[in-house]
């Protein structure tokens, strides 16, 4: 179900900006409601947090009310928001580290040796899919719901934090929202020949950067019921405490990470051999929920410590699928 307010015509929402001009708030939310969730979507690209993300759609509505004065009605009121939107989403790169791994920090960890404590790094952060809505203007066409799928999922947020800002602002309203390099010149304030250039450089680095056998950040076409099927087995396998089964689930090349714990374990030998301590009995009972983030399937999880009577969360596991396996 979608919840978004319906936005309005042009001369519905020429009527809108008129009366905001004149200091109608109320005359503003509407106008600028319909477009709040497709922005923090841009806004998560753009940052890779989900909290940042939020508080960046309410700076970007504050200069919005602020500087309306300044609207061209000849323009789109979704053309201006992305706009203002991108510079707010600039100004935060410019001040704070990129979103990070545990693969940005520490060498593979010994499955083996206890976990370290949390860490209060600036994490990757996942997005809720309930949340999402697609945003590209060319929905009618597949390639373009695809592209909308994949470069939320948390493979692509990944290789775009080596982006530097500029280039990650380019690529994003470039390939994703499909604005011409004219359009994204005048959003940026830069020259055409400056935004291709941009461009250029980003995929270079996003080919070098996303998993291994990717041509671009099109990710291998699964379908729901066979990822719905394997987040089954997942649970289920945490549920019995079945090592064997869990290990069948997982491709030789399987990484697994666990901020905002800085240790990851890299290759199916290590990942089954850290969930046999998992999977201990003395480390208590594991119940999961299937949900999605990102575009992709995961599982809430839930332990139940011995001794005790409820469960409480444990973490989300947001998998990755190509060729069936995780």
């Amino acid at each position: 179900m979608n919840d978004t307010p319906s936005r309005p015509d042009r001369a519905a929402e020429a009527h809108l900006v008129a009366a905001a001009k004149g200091g109608d708030e109320s005359a503003f939310a509407r106008l600028a409601e319909p477009y709040r969730r497709q922005l923090q979507v841009h806004c998560y690209r753009m940052l890779g947090s989900f909290e940042d993300a939020e508080d960046l759609v309410q700076e970007t509505l504050l200069r919005a009310w602020r500087h309306l004065s300044s609207f061209d009605e000849r323009s789109l009121v979704r053309t201006w928001l992305y706009q203002i939107a991108t510079n707010a989403c600039l100004d935060t790169l410019r001040q704070r580290k990129r979103r990070i791994l545990p693969m940005d920090v520490v060498p593979a960890g010994d499955p083996v040796e206890d976990l370290p404590n949390a860490v209060d790094l600036p994490w990757l952060q996942p997005y809720p899919d309930r949340r999402l809505e697609p945003t590209a203007s060319r929905l009618d066409e597949p390639a373009a719901a695809a592209i909308e799928r994949e470069t939320i999922e948390l493979a692509f947020l990944v290789a775009i934090q080596a982006l530097p800002p500029k280039q990650r602002a380019v690529l994003i309203v470039r390939d994703v929202l499909d604005w011409s390099a004219a359009e994204t010149a005048s959003l940026l304030e830069t020259s055409v020949a400056s935004v291709n250039s941009a461009l250029q450089r980003a995929h270079e680095t996003m080919r070098t950067r996303l998993p291994a056998g990717r041509l671009g950040w099109a990710r291998p076409t699964a379908s729901t019921e066979d990822e719905r099927d394997l987040l089954r087995r997942y649970m289920l396998a945490h549920e019995q405490r079945d090592i064997g089964s869990f290990a069948t689930l997982l491709r030789d090349d399987v990484r697994i990470s666990m901020p905002p714990i800085p240790v990851w374990f890299d290759g199916q030998l290590d990942v089954v051999t850290f969930h046999k301590g998992v999977f201990a009995p003395e480390t208590g009972h594991i119940r999961g929920i299937a949900t999605s983030a990102n575009g992709q399937p995961a599982a809430a999880l839930y332990i139940r410590l011995p001794g005790e009577t409820e469960y409480r969360p444990l973490g989300l596991d947001v998998l990755r699928i190509e060729e069936g396996r995780i």
